[in-house]
C-alpha cells in the first residue's frame, strides 16, 4: 500500500512540475481521466493522461493508470477519435500514410508494477496535430481496455 500511495504522489508531483514550465513556455497541454472500456470490465482501472505540445516542436504524452494486473506490459497509443467514438478507433498518425510504429505514431506504453500500477512516457520529435484526441490502453493481445479524452 506505501508503495502504491508513493508511486501515486510521485506522478502527481512530476505532473505539477511539468505543467507549468511547458505552460510558461508557450506550450499547449491537454489531459483527461483513464476510465474502462467494456472489455476492461471487472478491473477498477483509474488514472490520468496527459499530452503536452511543446513550443519547440516536441509531443511529450504521460499515462498512469491503476488497477491492472500485476507485473504486466500494456500498449498504449493516442488515437485520433475520442474514446466514445467506436472506443476511440484507429491510432493517431504523424503521417496518415506512414508506418503504424514510432516515431509516426505516440506510443507510450509501460509494465505495471507488483500493485498493477503502471506509468508510461513517450516524446516525440514532432507536434501533434488536433486530432490527437486520447489515450487508449491496450492489454496483451491488443484488446482496448481503457481510455482517457485529452481536453
Amino acid at each position: 500500500m506505501k508503495h502504491a500511495l508513493r508511486a501515486v504522489l510521485a506522478a502527481a508531483l512530476l505532473t505539477m512540475a511539468l505543467v507549468p514550465a511547458a505552460a510558461a513556455d508557450g506550450a499547449h497541454v491537454t489531459r483527461g481521466d483513464v476510465h474502462a472500456f467494456a472489455a476492461g470490465t471487472g478491473l477498477d482501472i483509474a488514472g490520468q493522461a496527459q499530452m503536452i505540445r511543446t513550443a519547440d516542436g516536441k509531443t511529450i504524452v504521460t499515462i498512469h493508470v491503476e488497477g491492472l494486473l500485476p507485473n504486466t506490459t500494456y500498449g498504449a497509443h493516442v488515437h485520433h477519435q475520442p474514446c466514445a467514438v467506436g472506443d476511440a478507433d484507429g491510432h493517431y498518425r504523424f503521417d496518415p500514410s506512414g508506418p503504424a510504429a514510432p516515431p509516426n505514431e505516440i506510443w507510450p506504453g509501460f509494465t505495471t508494477d507488483a500493485a498493477g500500477i503502471g506509468n508510461g512516457k513517450a516524446t516525440v520529435d514532432a507536434t501533434a496535430g488536433p486530432t490527437a484526441v486520447a489515450v487508449v490502453v491496450h492489454a496483451p493481445g491488443g484488446s482496448k481496455i481503457a481510455c482517457a479524452d485529452l481536453d
